[in-house]
């Protein structure tokens, strides 16, 4: 396996680690030359791209590239890697045999605390998520007219070493922002790495919540990373009277259960089903403040 990862970031290079540790080829873009040393550590070649253009170097590993992975956000202007290839897609990787593309649960919008899977339709309500079905869209176009299998893995909220709540509780910045019957998903970044592969290794296609087992109330992750810090967690707010950016506010707008069923259903097992279990891990093997 050659494994080119488009945005090596928190997520792309967790992603390369688990495919590195399997003996796969990996290369990874980041988008400065600064940020090449946390991708090589992560056990994959840096390459750059800015989302501009396709450097010589970047063009000549793509011909040997099997895997493709797409972990960079799309914009106004659609997603920037599909403007670049999709004229010379298939030219331009002629041993490709699987394609996948991060996208978010945000695309399926509010549905009232409702439990939601893979079947339900999209219905987004930022304008970020509307761009993510966009992508999805014009990759599973791609997909089809090139004859390759694609898996769209939608992620919930991210977390895991150097981004959680016990480092929020250590550095004062947690917050309990209290909104009547809200509950969000989360995701273990390891996990993110692991599914990843998991669906690499079988070459599959299609649509793939990769969420934990467990939506919860976000004062409640907050109480439990304190319960673990050994301190009184910050007093309660209701989200009504809160001081929010509007990009912070606006993920309150969304309110559902995701369900992983489909995955699981193919054998996958989640080693962080839910944020007790891994807060704890966190803590107890001290990667939790370690850099992201």
């Amino acid at each position: 396996m050659k494994a080119m990862i488009f945005g090596a970031g928190y997520s792309g290079k967790a992603i390369a680690r688990v495919l590195a540790a399997r003996g796969a080829e990996v290369c990874g873009t980041t988008r400065t030359f600064e940020k090449s040393a946390g991708v090589a550590a992560a056990g994959a070649r840096p390459m750059i791209f800015d989302g501009t253009a396709l450097s010589e170097k970047v063009i000549e590993e793509l011909a040997g590239v099997t895997h493709l992975v797409q972990s960079i956000a799309p914009g106004k202007d659609g997603d920037p890697l599909l403007r670049l290839l999709s004229d010379h897609f298939t030219d331009r990787m002629p041993s490709l045999r699987w394609i996948c593309y991060l996208s978010t649960v945000g695309v399926y919008g509010d549905h009232g605390g409702a439990w939601v899977d893979e079947d339900t339709p999209c219905r987004p309500v930022s304008d970020r998520s509307v761009e993510r079905v966009d992508a999805e869209n014009a990759w599973a176009d791609l997909a089809a007219k090139s004859g390759l299998p694609l898996a769209v893995v939608r992620l919930s909220g991210i977390y895991g070493p150097g981004r959680n709540g016990l480092i929020n509780i250590s550095n004062g910045t947690a917050r309990r922002l209290v909104k009547k019957d809200q509950v969000f998903n989360r995701i273990r970044v390891e996990d993110i790495g692991s599914a990843t592969a998991f669906l690499a290794d079988r070459v599959q296609g299609g649509i793939f919540n990769v969420t934990d087992d467990e939506p919860a109330p976000p004062q409640d992750v907050v109480t439990e990373a304190a319960r673990l810090m050994g301190v009184e967690p910050p007093p309660e707010q209701p989200f009504e009277t809160a001081e929010l950016s509007p990009m912070a506010r606006s993920f309150y707008g969304e309110n559902k259960r995701v369900s992983n069923a489909r995955i699981k259903g193919l054998g996958f097992n989640f080693q962080y089903p839910d944020y007790r279990v891994s807060l704890a891990q966190l803590l107890e093997s001290g990667t939790w403040n370690i850099p992201a």
